[in-house]
């Protein structure tokens, strides 16, 4: 016989059984609906790793902006994880001491073998030498037989840029890339009689055309050449944009010894001297009162700028010098006093021992596969993505860097001029020295620089020979690499030019 209370049991027990599958039912359509709604695929989320080595929080909306989120919208089963190898808060509030301790291509070495890897690195072109002869990178020339990935539309100085450094394999992809051209006034070469420059010349060449082209005397002072947009510092000027290809080293590869005192070094100080010596470049000095305005004048808003100005003949800029340009034009139409530069433009001159090099050839953004990624096929899509067609349209917009395929190479509408002249020559090949240890190392080294500049602008004065001048630097500048643990207060630190300073994109 069942009593009320058994048969009340078994109904109670039936009804909670009933409940349990009810619930599970719905959380597993819960999880089907998930799962659909996420990648409309059925599959799991898939994490990409994609690594830089410099970032911090405040900083990822941009670097998703800029390299992600396009990407992200279009394959919703990927998760993208933004990973740093240096912290900037951390740099930002450690010690200086604790700072010079860091060693950048040992931080990245981590992200890129540690416990949890990046998959896809976006590096400097200054570090993919070292990643490369390491093999911590995916070679991608399989993969871009394998998927008949095009190539054909790259522009060569990028592709060559990088295959040089790869042992003619690609170990890396650039969407995009800068580079400077030698912009030239052609009114002041016929005003000269001189013939204007061409693409491909040295620059002893250019040297000869500046000093023809250059004339006049005082404020009507007509300057051949400027390193740069703005006046810039002689020291600076020589270093980093006259002699960049020809590599010429300081001191050596352990920073024990200066290797200065030799003929190449003393060449390339006696021509830029005497571009300085004979006025064939402007200083400060040279432009005196440009931004004067004198009583019923309108205020210059290009004063400051000498080639838009009409006072020099030749200056090197990268492509978005353009920009200005155009703004110089369209302020001309609607100022009679005033009179935008007919310009065109031709390749950076090359060194005859560094041919096909240009000085200020950037491959920006360069995208490459952790030879140890985890998920190793995403990350090859996504190399193949920001690397693709769509994406160099998207880029082609901007003004301040070249796409990498050449069909989205295109001057700004209402514009003609040698395109060429910025997408010819290759960058400078990483230095095999590596100059940021040899810096922390010995914290002092900074003087051996400004030892330098203050030669060379004792030569620019006449106050010293250039010969004179290396030796000296030679010697106190050995004195220095041979004292590592002093410091010498009586050295003034360097100054960098605003307009060269580093910019981080």
């Amino acid at each position: 016989m069942i009593t009320y209370e058994k048969r009340a049991g078994k109904a109670g027990g039936w009804k909670r059984t009933f409940a349990a599958l009810l619930a599970a039912l719905m959380m597993m359509s819960l999880l089907a609906a998930c799962s659909k709604g996420s990648d409309q695929g059925g599959a799991e989320t898939r994490v990409l790793r994609i690594g830089t080595l410099y970032g911090g929080p405040s900083d990822e909306v941009w670097f998703r902006q800029q390299y992600t989120d396009s990407y992200e919208l279009l394959n919703s089963d990927i998760e993208i994880q933004i990973v740093s190898a240096i912290d900037w808060n951390k740099q930002r509030f450690d010690t200086g001491e604790e700072q010079q301790q860091i060693d950048p291509y040992e931080e990245l070495t981590k992200m890129l073998t540690g416990d949890n890897p990046v998959d896809v690195l976006i590096v400097d072109y200054t570090y993919l030498r070292r990643l490369v002869q390491d093999n911590l990178l995916q070679q991608l020339d399989p993969l871009i037989q394998r998927d008949k990935f095009d190539l054909e539309d790259f522009v060569p100085t990028v592709l060559e840029g990088i295959k040089s450094v790869g042992d003619n394999n690609l170990y890396a992809l650039a969407p995009t890339f800068s580079s400077n051209a030698l912009f030239y006034n052609k009114k002041l070469f016929n005003e000269a009689g001189v013939t204007p420059p061409t693409d491909n010349m040295f620059w002893p060449e250019i040297f000869d055309l500046a000093k023809r082209v250059s004339r006049g005397e005082g404020q009507e002072r007509i300057f051949g050449l400027s390193f740069n947009r703005w006046i810039g510092d002689p020291y600076y000027d020589m270093q980093y944009t006259y002699a960049a290809p020809l590599q010429l080293k300081v001191f050596d590869d352990n920073g024990e010894k200066m290797t200065v005192n030799s003929p190449l070094w003393e060449r390339v100080w006696t021509s830029m001297a005497d571009l300085h010596k004979n006025d064939i470049v402007p200083t400060w000095e040279d432009l005196g009162n440009a931004w004067e305005v004198k009583d019923g004048e309108q205020p210059n808003p290009f004063a400051g700028d000498p080639f838009i100005s009409g006072k020099v003949a030749m200056v090197t800029a990268d492509y978005g010098y353009i920009t200005e340009l155009q703004a110089a034009a369209e302020y001309a139409s609607q100022n009679a006093n005033f009179q935008a530069p007919d310009w065109d433009v031709v390749t950076l001159p090359q060194h005859e021992e560094a041919p096909g090099i240009g000085s200020s050839t950037y491959l920006n953004s360069l995208t490459a596969i952790n030879a140890k990624a985890q998920n190793p096929d995403d990350a090859w899509d996504y190399v193949k993505f920001i690397n693709g067609k769509d994406w160099a349209k998207l880029k082609s917009r901007s003004m301040y860097e070249l796409s990498a395929r050449k069909e989205f190479l295109k001057p700004p509408a209402g514009l003609s001029f040698n395109l060429d002249a910025f997408t010819t020559l290759k960058p400078v090949p990483p230095s095999t020295t590596d100059t940021d240890k040899i810096y922390r190392n010995n914290p002092n080294l900074w003087q051996v620089e400004s030892i330098g500049r203050t030669k060379f602008q004792e030569v620019i004065d006449d106050k010293k020979s250039v010969k004179d001048a290396l030796a000296e630097w030679e010697t106190e500048g050995n004195a220095i690499l041979q004292n590592k643990g002093n410091s010498n207060t009586d050295v003034e630190a360097p100054v960098i030019p605003f307009d060269d300073a580093v910019v981080i994109d």
